[in-house]
């Protein structure tokens, strides 16, 4: 199972991994990506990462 973390130093809040992948982000009150999963129904996690724009999200 792989880890995800969202850097929150370069996270934007911009939502679209919370948009791709529901079950596994979503955007903080603080407008931060928050990782609630490690994987995603129907989505390679790793696309999902590679989708960020700012690439906050790593998947280890």
């Amino acid at each position: 199972m792989p880890n995800v973390t969202v850097d929150k130093d370069l996270c934007t809040g911009c939502g679209l991994c919370a948009s791709i992948c529901p079950e596994a982000f979503e955007i903080g009150d603080d407008n931060i990506a928050k990782v609630k999963a490690d994987s995603c129904e129907g989505q390679d996690i790793n696309d999902v990462a590679s989708q960020c724009p700012v690439e906050a999200i790593k998947v280890e």
